[in-house]
């Protein structure tokens, strides 16, 4: 970046702007600019009831700390890892809602925004940055804020669409270079395999894929080599997608908008993938207001939307945020592209998950637990795929559902499902 477009500060001296009782945001996942977020932490001593929003991240985040509980409290949009404990343990909290909807609550001012730490590539030559892999609901926070200040890094790629901003958004810069952070694809197992095989038979030509990252996701992509023109608009991809696009199996020329690009709101993976959306016009990081847009959504015809569960009871109500009582994750973007599939023109919503837990407890269950949230309803359920099989629960009634989904429940379980059914129902299945 030229000395004479901006002024580099210290991160120490840029937090300084941070007053107590202001509220920031910063962008998810590998987009959190650490070296901000840790001279902010440095600040503790003299900071009190700092507010800070996110969704979910990735590394550091002392923050949560109790030893800071009177400076800083986090209320996530989605529960990473790195937070999960001080969340369960009330150090922090979780503000329920689908990502579509995170930017709507910050333009309302429901949740306010002082300030906005980014991290940004290197500009243009017409002066713009691009927050990179994650753009989610940072420009609304943009938008609102009195103060912007940006780590300039040059590991983080150039990438087009919403993310590339102009420089006159920010304020204030730090110059830290360091490699972002990534996330690598475990072994898949034969269950992963035989989930993937069944999405896989569902998925036609010409789809266009909501696809996140894990051992499923993974599998689904894994079987798709045979497949054409497909595309890609998605709350985010990962490295998975990248041999199908390398190959043409996806090049997006059947979407009805965006066509020929691969659309998300942010990015998880490895080197190879930032370097692959690093300056790739065919890419587009977007707002998360448009790509989670369940309208946006079903524009683009045969929409397969694959998602999780922690559990799902045997009318279809999915709870994908919670174990019982104790939030987990959040709501995510699951319920947009659940609706957005549902109503695009040969939509397929799919919720593809292991029929057991690792300690071998059944996910389909007689109810859910107790305080389970229910993040798709059984209004909107169609597919589900367990190791074991797929079925279609959309348009079909309680009992049905019931034996459908014992069906492809593990069999330790399903003398019990089949039990529970029959007390709830009053009746057995045919």
């Amino acid at each position: 970046m030229e000395k004479d477009i901006v002024k580099f500060v210290s991160a120490e001296e840029a937090v300084q702007s941070v007053r107590s009782g202001d509220h920031l945001h910063w962008p998810c996942v590998s987009g959190a600019p650490e070296i901000l977020i840790r001279a902010l932490v440095a600040r503790a001593p003299e900071l009190q009831n700092v507010h800070i929003t996110h969704l979910y991240t990735e590394g550091y985040a002392d923050y949560v700390l109790p030893q800071y509980a009177d400076s800083f409290h986090l209320d996530s949009f989605f529960i990473g890892g790195n937070v999960r404990k001080a969340t369960q343990d009330g150090l922090a909290d979780y503000i329920p809602c689908s990502l579509s909807d995170t930017a709507k609550i910050i333009r309302q001012g429901l949740q306010r925004v002082d300030g906005v730490f980014l991290m940004v590539s290197e500009p243009d030559e017409d002066g713009y940055v691009s927050l990179g892999t994650s753009v989610d609901c940072t420009l609304e926070a943009i938008e609102q804020a009195r103060y912007v200040i940006a780590q300039v890094n040059r590991y983080m790629p150039f990438c087009y669409g919403d993310a590339r901003i102009p420089i006159s958004k920010i304020n204030t810069f730090v110059r830290y270079d360091v490699p972002l952070i990534e996330a690598g694809n475990a072994e898949l197992t034969e269950q992963d395999i035989a989930i993937g095989r069944f999405a896989t038979e569902l998925i036609p030509d010409g789809a266009t894929l909501q696809i996140g990252i894990g051992n499923i996701p993974n599998a689904v992509l894994a079987e798709l080599g045979g497949h054409k023109h497909l595309g890609i608009h998605s709350e985010m991809f990962s490295d998975g997608v990248l041999p199908l696009i390398e190959s043409g199996v996806v090049d997006g020329s059947k979407k009805r908008i965006d066509i020929g690009k691969h659309v998300a709101t942010f990015l998880k993976g490895t080197q190879k993938l930032y370097d692959f959306v690093d300056k790739n016009p065919s890419v587009h990081i977007d707002d998360v207001a448009y790509t989670n847009n369940p309208a946006v959504i079903a524009r683009n015809p045969n929409v397969v939307a694959i998602n999780s569960a922690i559990q799902i009871d045997l009318t279809g109500q999915v709870c994908a945020d919670s174990i019982g009582t104790k939030m987990f994750s959040g709501s995510g973007g699951q319920l947009d592209f659940m609706i957005g599939a549902g109503a695009s023109e040969g939509g397929i919503p799919i919720i593809a998950m292991p029929a057991a837990t690792v300690k071998g407890v059944s996910k389909i269950v007689p109810t859910l637990a107790e305080g389970a949230g229910v993040v798709t309803p059984r209004t909107v359920i169609h597919w589900v795929i367990t190791e074991y099989g797929a079925v279609n629960l959309y348009g079909q009634p309680m009992l049905e559902r019931a034996r459908l989904l014992t069906s492809i429940a593990h069999p330790s379980a399903r003398e019990d499902l089949e039990r529970a059914a029959f007390e709830r129902f009053g009746r057995k299945w045919l």
